[in-house]
């Protein structure tokens, strides 16, 4: 859906380029059940699709089998919400539901929304080799490359179905191993005081 850029939201869509909703459907089985960060130039062609602002994806059932959301990314200040909330929410489906979720979001490894939702959570991660992502901008081919590196994420059972088709767009990684691991555990040193 939205990008969130703190200057063009208010005024221009931006949506997922076209390559990554069929990526995101073949990984799928075909179809997207819920998209729901949507908006009114969107291409997933969601069964469900709750197009913000009116729609509010976060206050609604996440209940579905197959979800893509790309989230805004900045802060909506308005509601009090960020990026951490959807990917909350996508860990909260897979978990609740069974639900396979897949999310565009931007490269954002020490932030406190991967550490808590991605790392130990999710099932695998596509680190796009697109270096400047195009989004489109109101529907179309037109926006300007995002200025941060992004990445597919996916909470599911079919690790390698994902792994077999984001292979194409970057490089992928097995995050299996981490889920239920405490990661990132400080450990106290004992060092000598020098006065």
């Amino acid at each position: 859906m939205t990008a969130g850029r703190t200057v063009n939201s208010q005024n221009q869509e931006w949506g997922t380029p076209e390559k990554y909703v069929k990526a995101v459907k073949s990984v799928f089985g075909g179809e997207i059940d819920l998209d729901p960060c949507s908006n009114q130039y969107s291409i997933t062609r969601a069964k469900v699709e709750y197009v913000l602002p009116e729609n509010d994806g976060l206050k609604k059932s996440w209940d579905f089998k197959r979800i893509f959301v790309n989230p805004p990314y900045g802060a909506d200040r308005e509601r009090g919400t960020n990026i951490k909330n959807w990917l909350d929410r996508c860990a909260e489906a897979n978990n609740n539901y069974g639900s396979e979720v897949l999310a565009l979001v931007p490269v954002a490894t020490n932030t406190g929304h991967w550490k808590k939702f991605v790392w130990g959570k999710a099932t695998g991660v596509c680190f796009l080799y697109d270096t400047r992502l195009r989004f489109l901008v109101n529907g179309k081919n037109e926006g300007k490359g995002a200025p941060m590196a992004c990445a597919m994420i996916y909470w599911g059972d079919n690790y390698e179905r994902f792994f077999d088709v984001f292979l194409e767009f970057g490089a992928v990684l097995d995050l299996r191993p981490l889920v239920g691991q405490v990661i990132g555990k400080y450990r106290q040193l004992s060092l000598p005081v020098l006065l």
